[in-house]
């Protein structure tokens, strides 16, 4: 009979973790990874110190800087910074919008290490607008951004009778490509027919109604073609109403047909 050996049972003893070499690695790499963090949010050397404005001229530099110094601040682990990493610039740019109407646009810059400029481009007034006996000016885009409380004869008085509500700077009083016609009606009738303006009302979506400064009225379709339009008015004002009869014209009608009609007092 065979006698059955068994190998001796041997135990192996478990390396130490900390003669890992990978552990040390892993150790070694969060260390370096910590660091970064640290320096990238919370080191002195990338903290905000200084913000430079461009640009403006209506706005206080000062109150932009100060609404800027309060919504750079951003939080990491609860904890307070102003990395220059960190700046959301979506939020101090919808602080700066909804705080001051004069400005149209602003873009930010990181100047590294730590520094922030902000470009600001002003609203520019191109006309008055009217709402409620309150004077306003307004832009290109038809925003109103601003009370005014003297006259101002060298712009050009805008109303809309449409509008159905009250007017709060930095909204829309008439719509972007109306206040474009206007203009432009107002541009191509002096460079063209040396007539000036003194106001635009628009009366209905397809009225737009300006009033000369000889006191006598035009009336356009915002919604036809206004270099069409105003052809026909050079023609009837060359061909029938001389401009010693325009002292007695009360309006010129240019909406309908191939036709301007017009009417005395």
């Amino acid at each position: 009979m065979r006698e059955s050996f068994r190998k001796p049972y041997r135990v192996i003893k478990k390396k130490s973790i900390f003669k890992n070499r990978f552990f040390w690695l892993g150790i070694l790499i969060l260390i370096i990874l910590g660091g970064i963090f640290y320096l990238i949010y919370f080191y002195s050397f990338f903290q905000v110190k200084e913000i430079k404005i461009v640009g403006n001229q209506k706005v206080s530099g000062k109150e932009i800087d100060d609404l800027t110094q309060n919504q750079i601040w951003g939080k990491i682990l609860l904890i307070q910074t102003k990395s220059i990493f960190l700046v959301d610039f979506n939020k101090v740019k919808s602080g700066l919008l909804g705080k001051f109407p004069q400005i149209n646009k602003v873009v930010f810059k990181r100047d590294f290490p730590d520094k922030v400029q902000i470009f600001v481009e002003e609203r520019k007034p191109v006309a008055i607008f009217i709402s409620n006996e309150e004077n306003f000016l307004i832009d290109k885009e038809g925003i109103v951004f601003e009370k005014v409380y003297n006259d101002m004869p060298e712009f050009l008085m805008v109303k809309n009778l449409t509008l159905q509500k009250d007017l709060n700077l930095g909204e829309k009083a008439v719509d972007i490509d109306v206040m474009s016609k206007i203009l432009d009606i107002e541009s191509k009738l002096e460079e063209k027919l040396r007539i000036s303006l003194g106001s635009a009302s628009l009366a209905a979506e397809d009225k737009l109604d300006v009033k000369t400064k000889e006191s006598w009225d035009i009336y356009f379709n915002p919604k036809g073609d206004i270099g069409w339009q105003i052809t026909k008015l050079s023609s009837v004002l060359e061909k029938e109403i001389p401009s010693e009869k325009r002292k007695d014209l009360e309006y010129i009608d240019l909406r309908f047909g191939n036709f301007a009609s017009y009417k005395f007092r």
